[in-house]
């Protein structure tokens, strides 16, 4: 299975973003604080904007603010924000899948990973990953 650059890069910005809901980022200050690269940031950026799970204003005190809350937006959504499906099988979707003989029951095994996929994708939340972040936190500090 493969995680997209993109996917990955879109889920960082978008927890940079939780983390300061109170004000604008620019996509130069994610990038630097994750170690994304600018260029790349910023079409990914443009990719969830469309998807309204950002929004952006111009100007000296512009930047990137999350589009909706951070409980309300998940992991399968920022997923296909960027890559549209969650699972394909050589750029193509699962649903129309078949084999024949003995390959037969092959379609049905990649439909469930795309399934289970989904259900766990859909289960992290921004601010889940959030939590799961200062809980790990507070056990390193405590060590």
């Amino acid at each position: 299975m493969h995680i997209s650059a993109k996917a990955d890069y879109a889920t960082r910005a978008l927890l940079e973003l939780a983390c300061e809901p109170g004000r604008p980022l620019t996509c130069e200050a994610i990038a630097s604080s994750q170690g994304i690269p600018f260029r790349f940031l910023k079409s990914v950026v443009g990719e969830l904007r469309k998807a309204g799970l950002v929004r952006s204003q111009r100007g000296c005190e512009g930047g990137y603010w999350l589009g909706r809350p951070a409980g309300d937006i998940t992991l399968l959504d920022v997923v296909r924000a960027v890559d549209g499906d969650v699972l394909t099988l050589r750029g193509e979707p699962l649903a129309g899948l078949d084999y024949p003989g003995p390959a037969a029951p092959l379609p049905g095994v990649w439909r469930e990973v795309e399934e289970r996929a989904t259900a766990l994708l859909a289960a992290q939340s921004l601010t889940t990953l959030l939590f799961s972040a200062a809980r790990h936190r507070g056990r390193s500090d405590a060590a």
